[in-house]
């Protein structure tokens, strides 16, 4: 008697067009994700990392140009420079010396002539912070900041002259030269050297917070128009550093104070 075979049926199923479209879509759904997330990693590694380094090395460079043309001799007259205006969008004595105003020490050099826009001019140093940093004309971002300077604000005085030397300069990203500041504390020692001399501030006070728009702090005579209780009350020979916070913002400003305290010619 022969075997009687049954056949096992096969069934083939096909994708629908509609299901085909809806896994092409998830799938280029998924690459585009993929895609969007490498490009945000590599911005912010940009901003993060290659900004700082870029703006650190043209700014170590600038420090050295300075440093060469100031041995080589007096340099031309720079020419006037335009005006600006405002606190940048972004940012006494030691205690125990018995001054408030900032009296300078006895010697001060004339007054330079007005650096050209944009031009470094100086160089600053924070020991406590290891920084040194160039110092140049205007608080533009572009012309100045971007480029790892710190910049001084235009209509406040130069350094180791009657008045307010204000300055600032980036927390975060760019060489972020001012990315420290808030652990600066009274007594610590700021130094800034010109092709005149090298004039040395000693902190005296700080503001931790302060609105963008608090003028009074880089005023001749700083004093906080936010918070009044806080900066100074005699015409003197001050320093002020200013810079943005909290740290990736921009909302509000840190401040640090100093005052003249030594000036040592060239």
């Amino acid at each position: 008697m022969r075997a009687v075979r049954e056949r096992i049926p096969v069934v083939v199923q096909r994708n629908s067009p509609g299901r085909r479209v809806a896994v092409r879509s998830l799938w280029t759904g998924a690459e585009l994700v993929v895609t969007l997330g490498v490009v945000l990693l590599l911005l912010v590694a940009h901003q993060l990392w290659w900004t700082n380094r870029q703006a650190r090395d043209g700014a170590e460079r600038q420090v050295r140009a300075l440093q060469r043309g100031w041995e080589q001799g007096p340099a031309e007259a720079p020419d006037t420079p335009a005006p600006e205006a405002g606190p940048a969008d972004e940012e006494g004595q030691a205690e125990g010396d018995g001054a408030e105003s900032g009296r300078p020490a006895p010697g001060r050099t004339a007054a330079p002539a007005a650096p050209r826009w944009d031009q470094a001019y100086a160089v600053l140093r924070i020991p406590r912070l290891g920084l040194t940093a160039p110092v140049a004309q205007g608080i533009s971002k572009r012309g100045v900041l971007d480029k790892g300077y710190v910049g001084h604000y235009p209509r406040t005085a130069q350094p180791g002259q009657p008045g307010n030397f204000a300055v600032a300069g980036h927390r975060n990203t760019h060489g972020e030269p001012f990315r420290r500041i808030d652990r600066l504390r009274s007594g610590d020692r700021i130094t800034v050297e010109t092709r005149e001399a090298v004039y040395t501030y000693t902190v005296g006070k700080t503001l931790a917070q302060t609105s963008a728009s608090d003028s009074g702090v880089i005023a001749a005579v700083p004093r906080s128009n936010v918070r009044t209780s806080v900066g100074y009350s005699a015409p003197g020979y001050y320093l002020t550093l200013t810079t943005c916070t909290p740290e990736f913002t921009s909302r509000y400003r840190l401040i640090v104070w100093g005052t003249l305290t030594a000036m040592r010619p060239r």
